[in-house]
């Protein structure tokens, strides 16, 4: 799979809540960061749970792709992510480094 169609297919199944599909785009040892931070997060059991209270807890939970740079092996998605017709709406930009066909490390920015 193309970096760009990792990247992809985990927005799909984070927009339908799909837990184990989103999970699957992403390395074992995931490494998630806030961008020139340190990491927040490391391994897919931590991710895992991270997000299954996010759907839970925003069962309405939605990204929208504004835009998609890709360049080699990283993909960056600005999206626009709503928690719900009443909930907040705030906008991030997902750097992803894709490795081996999986989104191996993910740098957020949250305005």
């Amino acid at each position: 799979m193309t970096p760009q169609a990792v990247a992809q297919t985990q927005l799909d199944s984070y927009n339908v809540q799909d837990l184990d599909g989103h999970c699957a785009c992403f390395a074992d040892d995931i490494v998630v960061c806030d961008l020139n931070g340190e990491p927040n997060l490391h391994g897919i059991e931590a991710y895992r749970a991270r997000y299954e209270g996010v759907f839970a807890q925003y069962p309405q939970n939605h990204a929208e792709l504004v835009a998609r740079i890709v360049i080699g092996n990283t993909v960056i998605d600005h999206e626009r992510v709503s928690r719900g017709p009443e909930g907040p709406v705030f906008e991030v930009a997902a750097i992803y480094t894709i490795a081996d066909g999986k989104i191996a490390r993910v740098d957020f920015v949250k305005a």
